[in-house]
């Protein structure tokens, strides 16, 4: 449905559009790696898509905007205890949310005789408040917006109108334990952080609690991870892709199925992220070994990488092309790839992460800095668009997060894991699951990450023990928290 205009005077409070509008992720974070694990893991292997609607508040911030929009949730009622059974809250995030999907919660929820929902985060998927994506109409996307729908939808779900409504329950609440991966694992940690009356608890799953300018220390576990051998083939191939470049830039951007990339930077990005993900979601081989077959073998590196994004990254991931298009993301219609451009604008305007080349010893193109993201920004989002790192950081607290009852997660091969909270604090423990293929959420999803694994079946770990154990120490929070939690009626 389209939005009328708001009633005058639109008071505007949201915290992180201080100056304008905001965010994103195709995950690279560039906001383009991280997306693609939510792209990815909407397979048909859900446990239920069959999508409810909440009414959701357009502006929990203005005493004058009474807006509101649909937004699409799930539910899954099948290992639910109606007497006494807590209800798990899983958070979606950067894409669209198109069910709940088998992994370990799954068995968490078995084991605790629990209800599973999840809400699809506002702007993607189906629950996008306008019918255009323009910067103007992007300024109720944020963080901050999204806790607090959150936290209505729980009210609402909880209260006579649904839950209490189907158990013929006139009184009392159930206990809320709260889940999320990546940028909702963020999530997950704030809402406990801001909401702790409304959750016993909180799994904070590869959370990127910590905004980050230059986020130079992601390409630096990259190399850490490729290991010696593959940390030179890559960069080796990186440096062959970028003499072949000026020379000749149609025929290396023709090699690599990526035509449509006329910015250096772009093109370069792309490459970047295609090395990224085997790493972040769990399957190394897959580059590292024909790469350094190639480099023993006197082989064509730039030929070897090209294959390989072209079978795994654009073949077996499924990545598009088009997510790294300056051109798609200024693409303002509401469609399947709004993503995309939604995740850039939350990237943009809260976070950054930019995942920029270090000085020395760099994984990535020299041409993927600074001032290619802030020149992005500008590009696809106007004058003004201005990642306001600190403020978020200020506002939640970064990696020293002051929140309670907040299990956090991280694998040793993820990048993602330096915007995380590595030590473990008061109430708040954290736990490093180690292994060779150990990426983004391995805790949740197993090994690989992607594609993911029924139940978030850890076998295929390089060492399934180190899933277990932390998997353990989960359980246990959860069962001392949630009892707790009942002890006072929260």
């Amino acid at each position: 449905m389209k939005l009328p205009p708001p009633p005058p005077p639109p008071l505007l409070l949201s915290f992180f559009l201080v100056t304008t509008t905001l965010f994103t992720t195709s995950l690279a974070f560039t906001p383009r790696t991280f997306l693609q694990l939510q792209s990815s893991s909407a397979s048909t292997n859900y446990l239920t898509d069959k999508p409810l609607w909440f009414r959701q508040t357009l502006d929990h911030f203005s005493p004058y905007d009474h807006r509101k929009f649909d937004q699409r949730y799930y539910e899954l009622l099948d290992y639910f205890r109606p007497s006494d059974g807590p209800i798990f809250l899983k958070i979606c995030g950067e894409s669209a949310c198109n069910g709940i999907s088998n992994d370990y919660l799954t068995v968490l929820a078995k084991k605790f005789g629990a209800a599973v929902v999840s809400l699809e985060h506002r702007y993607y998927g189906k629950s996008s408040p306008f019918k255009s994506h323009s910067t103007e109409n992007l300024k109720y996307l944020s963080s901050k917006q999204a806790l607090f729908d959150l936290a209505a939808f729980r009210q609402y779900y909880q209260a006579s109108e649904s839950l209490n409504l189907k158990l013929n329950k006139t009184k009392g609440e159930n206990s809320w334990f709260v889940f999320g991966v990546s940028y909702p694992g963020a999530l997950s940690a704030w809402f406990r952080l801001k909401f702790p009356h409304l959750t016993c608890g909180s799994l904070a799953s590869s959370a990127v609690v910590e905004a980050v300018f230059n986020y130079t220390e992601f390409d630096q576990q990259i190399g850490e991870s490729a290991g010696p051998e593959c940390k030179a083939a890559l960069q080796e191939t990186n440096r062959l892709v970028e003499q072949r470049l000026a020379a000749n830039g149609k025929a290396v951007r023709g090699l690599f199925g990526a035509s449509q990339l006329d910015i250096d930077g772009d093109f370069m990005y792309f490459l970047a992220d295609a090395a990224v993900i085997a790493f972040q979601y769990g399957n190394p081989d897959r580059l590292c070994s024909p790469l350094v077959q190639a480099k023993n073998s006197g082989e064509d590196l730039v030929e070897a990488y090209a294959k390989y994004v072209k079978e795994y990254y654009l073949g077996t991931f499924g990545v598009d092309v088009e997510t790294y298009n300056q051109k798609h993301l200024k693409n303002t219609a509401v469609d399947d790839g709004s993503s995309d451009r939604l995740w850039w604008f939350q990237v943009c305007t809260e976070v950054a992460y930019f995942q920029v080349a270090p000085a020395n010893d760099s994984m990535r193109s020299s041409n993927v800095d600074t001032k290619y993201h802030l020149d992005l920004c500008k590009n696809v989002f106007g004058e003004g668009i201005y990642p306001e790192v600190d403020a978020t950081n200020l506002y939640y607290g970064g990696k020293k997060i002051k929140g309670s009852k907040i299990v956090f997660t991280n694998g040793s091969q993820d990048p993602w894991r330096h915007a995380s909270k590595q030590t473990s604090s008061p109430d708040m423990p954290s736990y490093i699951v180690s292994c060779h293929n150990c990426g983004h959420g391995t805790d949740l999803r197993g090994c690989p990450q992607v594609p993911l694994s029924p139940g978030g079946n850890a076998q295929n770990c390089s060492n399934p023990d180190a899933v277990q154990k932390v998997r353990q120490q989960i359980v246990e929070h959860i069962d001392l928290w949630l009892s707790e939690c009942q002890d006072t009626d929260v």
